[in-house]
């Protein structure tokens, strides 16, 4: 196990570095012991460590959650067998496997991901929690420029550089859907990080003038920061749900896993990441505990 850890961590810096296909020829983990994947963004590496106490608390065999990278790499890793289960979001995820998909609502999404998922994987149930992409400005700028909602920032795009993850540049609700669904044709796009501090520094010293975060992010309560409404629904829902190999998929692991999604709202969730952005940093896994204890799902064990 630890050859495929070593493997996944080679992987996701040789994604970073050069672009190429990390995790070709795949590498199946053991077959008693689930392997956790995440994203690169500390709510993901959350929700990992959540399943990954909760699963554990209920007599499973987990390794600890490793941070790989975009979906562009978590994704391809879960495919091939590489980890066995990842913390992700159904809006996102279907556009992610379905560039063509129409669907917005929570219900529609899921029933469509469901449809779009490739063979030999499965979801649990989807989360009531929800973190959603979203199109964000400084206070200024929006008291400024009059800024309530993405139309209300299409005119003003051409004098603008927008700041965001490698992938928002590209993806079809990234900048493609900011331009096919508001006509928004920024000046520039600076590549920085997924939702990060990066991105949040550049918004806030006006490197960037408007850049894509995420709802649940702390730093927009923090900077004051003003998150444009979404009209025209480039993003549609996006909540909470995990996605894991079928054959790891025992009654054991998806009673926990769906345990966990009944209980986890959008406040919590909030809640999470702020306790994890305190000053004192406490580690992931303790944030993780403490949710899981409050909400009696285990006792934060081992």
């Amino acid at each position: 196990m630890k050859k495929v850890l070593a493997t996944l961590l080679v992987a996701a810096f040789a994604l970073t570095g050069c672009g190429g296909d990390p995790l070709a020829g795949g590498a199946d983990t053991d077959p008693d012991v689930i392997a956790i994947g995440s994203g690169n963004f500390t709510e993901s590496q959350l929700l990992a460590e959540v399943y990954a106490l909760a699963l554990r608390d209920a007599g499973v065999q987990v390794e600890n959650p490793v941070a790989i990278g975009s979906r562009e790499a978590y994704f391809p890793a879960l495919q091939d067998g590489s980890v066995d289960l990842i913390p992700d979001y159904s809006g996102a995820l279907l556009t992610y496997l379905d560039q063509e998909a129409t669907a917005v609502e929570p219900d529609e999404v899921y029933t469509a991901l469901q449809g779009a998922l490739p063979a030999g994987l499965v979801l649990g149930e989807r989360s009531e929690a929800e973190n959603k992409d979203a199109v964000v400005v400084t206070r200024e700028t929006a008291d400024r420029l009059g800024l309530r909602t993405i139309a209300d920032l299409a005119p003003h795009c051409p004098e603008m550089t927008f700041g965001g993850g490698p992938e928002f540049q590209t993806r079809p609700d990234g900048i493609p859907g900011l331009a096919r669904n508001y006509g928004c044709a920024f000046r520039d796009y600076r590549s920085l990080d997924s939702g990060g501090v990066l991105t949040v520094a550049a918004l806030g010293s006006d490197a960037v003038q408007a850049a894509n975060l995420f709802t649940t992010d702390p730093a927009l309560e923090q900077n004051d920061f003003v998150p444009l409404a979404d009209p025209a629904e480039n993003f549609s829902a996006q909540n909470v749900v995990p996605v894991l190999s079928e054959r790891k998929a025992s009654p054991e692991v998806r009673a926990v896993l769906d345990r966990i999604s009944a209980e986890l709202s959008t406040e919590e969730l909030l809640a999470m990441n702020v306790e994890a952005a305190g000053p004192d940093k406490p580690a992931l896994r303790t944030v993780a505990a403490d949710w899981l204890e409050r909400r009696q799902i285990t006792g934060g064990g081992a």
